[in-house]
């Protein structure tokens, strides 16, 4: 007889757990189901958090962050191999495991391991890894299965030196050479990671550029950074054989370009993990991506009381956005009031230097025919970056030259997907440049460079009621005579 749960939730990752858990707070049974031995989905274990330890794994050891002191060649320390950059994994993902154990643990959400397939409209058959079968009954029921990397048949993948970006995790040595295929987010990611090891890394692209929703200034910085320290970048190309030779991998591009290295990366889509949820006995279907289509109000799919949340859905494909999807979803699915999240959202590229960005580009402004101004700071600029040693990276700071509210800021370079909440907020609250004009920041701080780029752009705005504004000391002033007017009352 099949065990009955007010909500079956398909999946652990960020969407997953962020549902199970909403709608264990609302008082409803909660089973999760999932696929892997331990809970956390492929944000835990080959995504999100693999990926960033392995990137911060990297940025110790290297001395990456020290070498515009100490010269390119320094490092922390002298041999790196792959079983340093394991043991620091193994260490966090434990760690993010045993969380989310607590948390179902606590919340009274009951949790399961095996393969999830549909019987039915409400009714879930799970089969474990010794061949067991369970049923369940659900309610409502919420997919949160994630995707996998695409893996074309004309690539010979094989684990070892053809890999996909899931397989990358468990390398057995490091290589001396690396071909990304693919400057998708995940593959600059990689890319930039094993450059940061000195690893010399090829990049094929068949786009004219890469991060095509990037403002491209910020682009243009990042290429010009990764040129400068020795990656190549192969744009408006194809990879069309890879060839096993050896120990090593020979790449053939449409050009008749061959390109030599020890390992190749693939790293050029996704596609939803659906095929073996038998959606059809449901009533459901899957794009040829294996995406699902959703209202993307309530998260509802053409099924009433099935819903679909995080990457499966496609874009955004975020960890952060997809936990707010799986909150809102859980809250449709039992008539409780459910916030919309706030229109602008911060995107963050983990690569070496980082990338984020919220709110509007330059081109995007350009093309709705706003009128606008741009302000640009540079860290070298600021004294924190002095005292960090930073010899790149900036923020650009979007405004309407009417409101002079602001529509967009982007940045590139270190701490850039935590900088990036000071905008993230001004933005949604309505604020404008004033408030970064007028304001303190902390000194030294990064977050300088908002002032910065703010004051940039204000000193080549048309004059209005007040006279311009030309550094910080004549900012403290105004600032000071201001709060002295609102004291007296």
């Amino acid at each position: 007889m099949a065990q009955h749960f007010d909500l079956i939730v398909i999946g652990s990752g960020p969407a997953g757990r962020r549902a199970a858990v909403q709608a264990a707070k609302l008082k409803k049974s909660v089973l999760v189901i999932e696929k892997g031995r331990r809970v956390g989905g492929v944000c835990v274990h080959t995504g999100t958090i693999p990926s960033k330890t392995l990137r911060e794994t990297v940025l110790n050891l290297s001395g990456w962050r020290e070498r515009g002191f100490y010269g390119r060649a320094h490092r922390n320390k002298e041999h790196i191999t792959a079983e340093d950059l394991r043991r620091r994994l193994a260490i966090t993902l434990d760690h993010e495991v045993e969380v989310l154990e607590h948390q179902f643990s606590r919340n009274n959400v009951v949790w399961t391991a095996g393969s999830a397939r549909f019987v039915g409209a409400h009714a879930i058959e799970v089969t474990g890894e010794t061949g067991d079968v369970r049923h369940y009954h659900g309610d409502s029921v919420i997919l949160a299965v994630g995707t996998y990397p695409h893996r074309p048949a004309h690539i010979p993948f094989d684990g070892e030196n053809i890999v996909d970006a899931d397989e990358i995790l468990d390398l057995k040595k490091l290589p001396r050479s690396l071909v990304v295929i693919g400057a998708s987010v995940i593959g600059i990611e990689y890319a930039t990671i094993f450059s940061a090891l000195d690893v010399k890394v090829t990049v094929i692209e068949p786009g004219a550029s890469l991060l095509g929703f990037v403002d491209r200034e910020l682009v243009d910085e990042f290429v010009h950074d990764l040129r400068d320290r020795g990656m190549s970048l192969r744009f408006n190309s194809k990879a069309v054989s890879v060839e096993k030779l050896g120990e090593a991998c020979l790449v053939q591009l449409h050009d008749q370009r061959q390109i030599a290295a020890d390992m190749v990366l693939f790293a050029a889509g996704r596609a939803g993990a659906t095929a073996s949820l038998n959606l059809e006995a449901a009533g459901l279907a899957a794009d040829d991506r294996g995406r699902i289509a959703v209202d993307k109000a309530t998260f509802r799919t053409a099924v009433p009381h099935i819903y679909a949340v995080g990457d499966v859905i496609g874009f955004p494909s975020l960890a952060s956005t997809s936990m707010e999807q799986g909150r809102i979803a859980a809250c449709h699915a039992f008539g409780a009031e459910a916030h919309a999240p706030p229109e602008f959202f911060p995107y963050g590229i983990y690569s070496v230097p980082e990338i984020s960005t919220v709110g509007m580009t330059e081109e995007q402004v350009r093309e709705k025919g706003i009128p606008y101004e741009a302000g640009i700071a540079r860290f070298r600029e600021t004294s924190r970056g002095h005292i960090m040693g930073l010899n790149s990276g900036f923020m650009k700071m979007i405004f309407a030259l009417d409101t002079r509210r602001l529509l967009g800021v982007h940045i590139v370079g270190e701490g850039a997907t935590e900088l990036i909440h000071i905008g993230q907020a001004v933005l949604n609250l309505g604020g404008g440049l004033d408030y970064f004009v007028e304001n303190t920041f902390n000194y030294p701080t990064l977050a300088e460079a908002y002032k910065i780029a703010a004051l940039d752009a204000f000193n080549r705005m048309p004059a209005r009621e007040k006279p311009a504004v030309h550094d910080l000391q004549e900012i403290a002033l105004l600032a000071a005579k201001r709060i002295a007017k609102a004291a007296r009352g």
